[in-house]
């Protein structure tokens, strides 16, 4: 009886233990890992204790830097690997929520498995693409169902880049990679 109540035990510990791990690279709308809409700049240090968070801040309207419009927080591993950069609605406050979370490890992931490394067939299989804009250089998915935004290098398009040309899914190809993705919480 007692075996048998430490197996039970034991087998829901490492049950919980994995669900929490997944959680950390889980991405919906509104989540990425343990970062939700109501999550601010200064609970970072506390999500991310493990991790090393490097900011670059814009030093707003007292600063000089005038091509960085927003602050950032990188997220690294502490083997160095870039995991996130996060942006904060308000410039230079810690009690400012999130804006928005570029991804920059495949281990982040949706439910259906979408993630850095998926092609755009794997894209519009699993998500509703609401809309394509173009710029100089990508192409720009917008997917309001997890209000993300994907861009594509035009290069991956067989597209000049530095051209204004307006692109459809029809014109994508379905091995074409992202090239970046964002997560959105406004």
């Amino acid at each position: 009886m007692k075996k048998n109540v430490l197996l039970v035990f034991a087998i829901s510990l490492s049950l919980f233990m994995s669900c929490n791990g997944s959680e950390k690279f889980e991405i919906k709308k509104g989540k990425v890992g343990h970062l939700t809409p109501k999550t601010s700049i200064k609970d970072l240090k506390q999500i991310f204790k493990n991790d090393s968070i490097v900011p670059n801040l814009s030093e707003g309207a007292l600063g000089d830097n005038y091509f960085q419009d927003d602050d950032e927080y990188l997220i690294y591993e502490k083997g160095g690997k870039h995991l996130l950069t996060v942006v904060p609605k308000e410039q230079l406050d810690s009690t400012s929520t999130i804006k928005s979370v570029q991804i920059f490890d495949d281990r982040y992931k949706t439910e259906s498995g979408l993630n850095l490394t998926s092609t755009f067939a794997e894209i519009n299989l699993h998500n509703n693409i609401n809309k394509i804009e173009s710029t100089f250089s990508s192409a720009t998915l917008f997917i309001d169902d997890l209000n993300a935004t994907i861009s594509i290098d035009k290069e991956e398009l067989g597209l000049k880049a530095f051209s204004n040309q307006k692109v459809t899914k029809d014109q994508i190809p379905d091995l074409a990679k992202m090239k970046s993705f964002t997560i959105w919480f406004n």
